[in-house]
């Protein structure tokens, strides 16, 4: 960001940041909503805006915060897919008869 105002960097970098606070934000919305987090569509990747440049020092402890809350984030999503997954095998093996003996069928046949 050569020839750029310093504080227009800051205010650019304070922005992204803004964006990856809100995305988090909502991401722990959703971990607190599994209704929510069905219903919804995939977020789309965040990137970094063109010409961003690197990190203002100032801002390193906010882009941190931000870092940790992102991966606790992605750790509580990746176990709550699992549980999802486990969950939903468990209902094919019952709904299947799968799970010991064969169920057994029933056909109305009225004359």
């Amino acid at each position: 960001m050569t020839g750029r105002d310093p504080s227009g960097w800051l205010v650019a970098w304070s922005a992204a940041l803004d964006r990856l606070e809100e995305d988090v934000a909502e991401a722990e919305a959703l971990l607190r909503d599994e209704r929510r987090m069905r219903e919804l569509p995939l977020a789309t990747p965040w990137s970094p805006p063109e010409g961003l440049g690197p990190l203002p020092i100032e801002l390193r402890p906010r882009a941190d915060e931000v870092l940790n809350r992102q991966l606790v984030v992605a750790s509580k999503m990746a176990r709550a897919l699992s549980g999802t997954a486990r969950h939903a095998a468990v209902l094919d093996r019952v709904e299947s008869g799968s799970m010991g003996a064969p169920r057994p069928a029933y056909v109305d046949c009225a004359l």
